[in-house]
């Protein structure tokens, strides 16, 4: 396995290609999408483990909507099969998967843990179990200060799990070595994984933009509000197809040692 260093302007390839092969196959990546946040809603149903099942779940869930867009790529036709692909490559890998799976739900809960220091628990309590929410708790200065903390602490963690579904399934990384590995490959190929989340920022603010005009030539304003949540579910799938080849690019298959700042 290769560590591989990309220009900056790569995260706006990253981002045509997520788009333009959601595109070639809008119905099975879109199903596919929908068949992975129905997957995640499912689990939260499970009493009092429903959020961290859900938690443990998504890098294995990941991983399959990573495979399907692998399979888009070749002009294959991906079935929702793929969709479990981390529990189909053996005993090993599917272990390694689940040890990965729990790695990211007890830091994710570790980091809303912290935000609760910050306002007793309120944004984390909302976030993982729900419930209403009030103009009156969105003001709270102690509610947005443990919104910034948490948003803060997933940075690193989006990081450390960002490619590490892919090493562990396609490359047999251990999990803990693949949370090093991601990592590194994230802060190496900063500049395109700045431009890549610019980017989609851009591309969300541009559909927000063309919607809110539409709806005002049509003249109905309320319009724009009713059409963004489908328009914006899109534009998630399109992302999650991108991630595919943040990973593709970053690593390479070798017959070469693992360079030092891997090992």
């Amino acid at each position: 396995m290769k560590l591989n260093i990309v220009p900056a302007r790569t995260g706006l390839t990253w981002v045509k290609l997520g788009i333009t092969t959601f595109i070639r196959q809008p119905l099975a990546m879109s199903g596919l999408f929908f068949m992975f946040m129905a997957m995640l809603s499912v689990a939260t149903l499970v009493p009092f483990i429903g959020a961290a099942l859900a938690l443990a779940l998504l890098p294995a869930a990941t991983l399959g909507l990573m495979a399907a867009t692998q399979e888009a790529t070749k002009g294959k036709f991906p079935m929702p099969s793929i969709l479990i692909s981390a529990f189909r490559a053996g005993q090993q890998r599917m272990r390694a998967m689940m040890v990965l799976g729990a790695l990211y739900a007890a830091g994710f809960l570790a980091l809303m843990g912290i935000s609760a220091l910050v306002d007793g628990g309120q944004f984390a309590r909302l976030y993982l179990v729900g419930g209403k929410i009030t103009e009156e708790l969105v003001l709270q200065d102690s509610f947005q200060m443990a919104m910034w903390v948490a948003m803060a602490l997933y940075l690193p963690l989006s990081l450390l799990f960002w490619h590490a579904p892919a090493l562990v399934h396609w490359h047999g990384v251990s999990p803990v070595k693949s949370l090093f590995f991601s990592f590194i490959a994230c802060y190496k190929n900063f500049g395109a994984f700045t431009v890549f989340g610019l980017a989609w920022a851009g591309v969300f603010v541009l559909a927000a933009i063309v919607v809110s005009l539409i709806a005002t030539l049509l003249g109905n304003p309320m319009l724009a509000t009713v059409a963004m949540f489908p328009v914006a579910l899109v534009i998630v799938a399109m992302f999650f197809t991108s991630i595919y080849f943040t990973f593709r690019d970053s690593f390479s298959e070798t017959d070469e040692p693992v360079p030092d700042e891997l090992s």
